[in-house]
């Protein structure tokens, strides 16, 4: 496979134990259709990588390597990252250090998916000690009932 960035040859390495196509120029790789998923199970489990991955999808300027169609690019799960990827499904391309933030973008997820699971488990706790909700444990700050 040839880069398409540069057109320098793609040579097989091992990133996060995904075999992969990488440019030795310009750092860039090439992940076929799975293996993005592959990147992102290297730090979530399959129900924290779940929901759209590709966002303000737009026409590319790189050829897919795989079958020389005009790529798209997108922005990564809505983050400020742009990728590309093969329109016909081939795989996605990744510059220099873009794998790395894929796998920071997915810490960032898993870490708000986890607060969000404590702060569900909070709220359910706080309603089953008062029986009811805001209004019934600002009730319980005054004595019981409210004065009118």
């Amino acid at each position: 496979m040839i880069c398409p960035r540069d057109a320098n040859e793609l040579r097989t390495e091992a990133d996060h134990g995904i075999t992969i196509d990488r440019c030795r120029a310009c750092h860039g790789a090439w992940y076929d259709y799975d293996e993005l998923a592959e990147l992102e199970a290297t730090v979530a489990d399959e129900e924290q990588r779940l929901g759209t991955v590709e966002y303000a999808k737009h026409e590319s300027v790189l050829p897919c390597p795989a079958c020389s169609q005009t790529m798209h690019a997108f922005n990564y799960r809505a983050y400020n990252l742009e990728l590309d990827a093969c329109a016909e499904g081939h795989g996605f391309w990744l510059d220099a250090g873009e794998s790395e933030r894929v796998r920071e973008i997915m810490k960032e997820r898993v870490s708000g998916l986890r607060r969000a699971g404590s702060a569900q488990q909070a709220w359910a706790r706080a309603k089953g000690r008062s029986g009811g909700g805001v209004i019934d444990q600002i009730k319980g700050l005054f004595g019981g009932r409210p004065r009118t």
